[in-house]
């Protein structure tokens, strides 16, 4: 049996093939929608299949879109895939992850092993973007949107949440509980990084304790983000003689193992120990007691990356201020902080 051509759809649809071509890849001109209707009924009738092989070596752009993150193991960056998968699926892509681990090399090659590809555009979800990361994305002069994290060594488009205002508001909140102080749990970083969310979170949680005119000497301590590690990081916190009355946590999953020691050590939460965190992964509404958390509209901020990523206008744009969106955090308050 031939293989159907666009040739075979033009002539059953009593069109050009350039119009076919509009149809099918969604533009770039107009088509009228009685047109569009007699070539998608061509398209069904004769069984055509576009060659996406084809079509990238001819427009050296595929329908693929290069998503690179930490760990997606982690409840925060699985849920954020996720939600830029639907976002690219809305626009007719799909959607390749890469994991970094935390690790340069890796974050490289996947930028390469994409770009490579001739991916769309890519999103990078960096916890501070290296020297040779950013050289290799100026090599390639390729659109990227940086997401969730603005690292300084790329002048880029970026979609942020205001990371020290939404730890603001949870140290605040437990501070108004009466709280003497609250301790915070952030990451591993002994230098902080510029534009890092954790490094902002921590620095949310300094802003509200000096407002309150509470001391934070003594009261940082370093934890990785995934919830194992910060449960061993808990258990020696939690059983010290200067336990604190409250715990604030750079992120959920680090707060998920705050209140598993917690409960091994017999503290009962809220009771003896107050516990918040930050980004209201699905899982913090069924911990026990539910967690206190600081939420992101993740679907809008992957559609924002998504439409940027996409959109050719914006690469023109010099002011790296204009090019920032950054979305408002929103405090959700359970039971782990006190309150009924």
């Amino acid at each position: 049996m031939a293989k159907v051509t666009r040739d075979d759809v033009a002539r059953l649809a009593g069109t050009s093939t350039a119009v076919v071509s509009y149809v099918i890849n969604n533009g770039p001109r107009p088509v009228a929608p009685a047109t569009r209707e007699r070539v998608l009924a061509a398209i069904k009738e004769l069984g055509y299949r576009p060659d996406r092989v084809a079509q990238a070596m001819a427009s050296r752009r595929t329908d693929l879109i290069g998503l690179i993150v930490p760990d997606a193991r982690q409840p925060f960056f699985g849920e954020m895939a996720h939600a830029v998968e639907q976002a690219a699926s809305e626009r007719g892509k799909m959607v390749l992850v890469g994991n970094s681990d935390y690790l340069d090399e890796r974050e490289v090659h996947y930028l390469r092993a994409f770009l490579g590809m001739r991916v769309s555009g890519l999103i990078l979800i960096s916890q501070g973007l290296s020297e040779n990361a950013a050289a290799e994305i100026e090599a390639w002069d390729a659109r990227v949107v940086l997401l969730h994290e603005r690292p300084e060594a790329i002048d880029d488009v970026a979609v942020v949440l205001d990371d020290i205002g939404g730890a603001q508001l949870a140290v605040r909140h437990l501070l108004e509980h009466g709280y003497e102080y609250v301790a915070c749990i952030g990451g591993m970083e002994i230098t902080p990084t510029v534009g890092d969310p954790v490094t902002d979170h921590v620095e949310g949680w300094r802003r509200a304790m000096t407002e309150a005119g509470r001391s934070t000497e003594g009261r940082l301590f370093q934890a990785p983000y995934n919830r194992y590690d910060a449960y061993k990081v808990a258990l020696g916190l939690l059983s010290g003689p200067h336990r604190p009355p409250a715990v604030f946590c750079a992120t959920d999953d680090q707060a998920i193992g705050v209140l598993r020691a917690a409960r091994e050590l017999r503290i009962d939460v809220p009771g003896e120990l107050a516990v918040a965190g930050f980004d209201d992964v699905k899982e913090a509404a069924l911990t026990d007691p539910p967690l206190t958390t600081v939420a992101s509209d993740r679907p809008a901020m992957a559609r924002a990356a998504v439409d940027l990523v996409l959109d050719d206008a914006v690469r023109p744009v010099s002011s790296r201020r204009e090019r920032v969106r950054q979305f408002p955090s929103a405090l959700v308050v359970r039971r782990s902080c006190g309150c009924a």
